[in-house]
């Protein structure tokens, strides 16, 4: 497998020489931290066996939120804490996908139009949940902003999953609704249209000259939400691509595979490094500081104590918290323990000083 820091050893350099003058502190950081993810230019973590004198060193992951090597526990904690919150009743997945005319607004205002997109989101179906006959209440919902679409080209939009559920708070009634059918789609993009373009207008933000009048909404029935999660959970944890779709790295070109929405089939892109790094890693995808992709609204809010006496009174039996992955060891398979991290070597800091070198020229 390709390694994502090979990657960016090879053509960090030749990607700051060019566009280093666009680049935010939020996107040198990410580069940096790929870089040295579980290299020898990473600090280490002491590990010892308890059933055996075996002792071994590992580097460490660099943690970053966008980095695909290194998270995959995160996205294994996220969906059994989302797990833990599921009630009874058909889920569906909606949708929301931004026009191609505002793509370039979002990329110049991203912390504004991302934050604007998913409340416009919420609200939506939060409208039609208190409007519905059946629903009559505030519902709930889990929303996850995707920038990029299979190919990997800008393509802000947002998937929320909801429960075909509401909370009446005013009368404490607890209300689903049967069937494989919640909102209409095309009523559910017209009220998201008004609603961006409203928050577009109060935020000051001029808006395109020319956009279409329909927009799209998708939305789907998804059984019992276990499967939509899982999904969800992968794509927030893994990074932009995964390491195993990058197949071939040679003569300043990378060259990666992806699944092609209309057909199904595999389909590969090539890509010279630089514009690899540009338009994968670093430009487009690498999230402003602090922003939270995924977010809980309504009654699966952290804040909310709901979920527990729905599911006590439903009688609903949750899967239990799947443990974290131990380490074995390789002399008697006993499970490693970590006596010490963060352990600086001085190859490593000799490194690091060379690699922040490198890239500040």
């Amino acid at each position: 497998m390709i390694r994502l820091a090979h990657i960016v050893d090879n053509y960090a350099a030749e990607l700051i020489a060019q566009h280093g003058h666009r680049l935010l502190p939020s996107q040198l950081a990410a580069l940096s931290a790929f870089r040295i993810c579980r290299s020898s230019m990473s600090p280490r973590m002491e590990l010892a066996c308890d059933d055996c004198t075996e002792q071994s060193y590992l580097p460490h992951s660099c943690g970053h939120r966008h980095c695909p090597h290194c998270q995959a526990h995160e996205s294994q904690r996220w969906i059994g804490q989302q797990s833990q919150k599921l009630v009874p009743g058909n889920y569906f997945m909606v949708t929301f996908t931004l026009p191609a005319q505002f793509r370039t607004l979002a990329w110049q205002h991203q912390r504004v139009m991302y934050d604007l997109i998913t409340r416009s989101a919420w609200e939506t179906v939060n409208t039609f949940s208190r409007n519905d006959r059946k629903l009559r209440g505030t519902t709930g919902a889990v929303t996850v902003l995707h920038t990029h679409n299979r190919r990997l080209d800008y393509h802000p939009h947002v998937h929320l999953m909801m429960p075909s559920a509401a909370f009446d708070n005013k009368r404490r009634l607890w209300r689903n609704k049967d069937g494989g059918y919640l909102f209409d789609h095309k009523a559910l993009a017209r009220v998201f249209r008004a609603k961006m373009l409203a928050g577009i207008k109060q935020a000051g933000i001029t808006l395109p000259r020319q956009y279409p009048e329909k927009w799209v909404v998708d939305c789907k029935a998804v059984g019992s939400g276990q499967k939509a999660l899982v999904y969800l959970g992968r794509y927030l944890y893994r990074g932009v691509l995964p390491e195993k779709n990058i197949v071939a790295n040679r003569d300043g070109n990378v060259t990666f595979r992806y699944q092609n929405s209309e057909t199904r089939k595999m389909e590969t892109r090539t890509l010279s490094g630089v514009a690899f790094l540009r338009l994968i890693l670093i430009l487009q995808h690498i999230l402003p500081k602090g922003y939270r992709r995924a977010r809980n609204f309504g009654f699966l809010h952290p804040n909310s104590k709901l979920i527990p006496l729905v599911q006590l009174i439903k009688r609903v039996v949750l899967p239990p918290p799947q443990p974290r992955p131990v380490i074995r060891c390789k002399c008697c398979g006993g499970v490693m323990k970590i006596v010490r991290t963060r352990i600086k070597t001085f190859t490593h800091r000799l490194r690091i000083l060379a690699s922040n070198r490198e890239m500040a020229t």
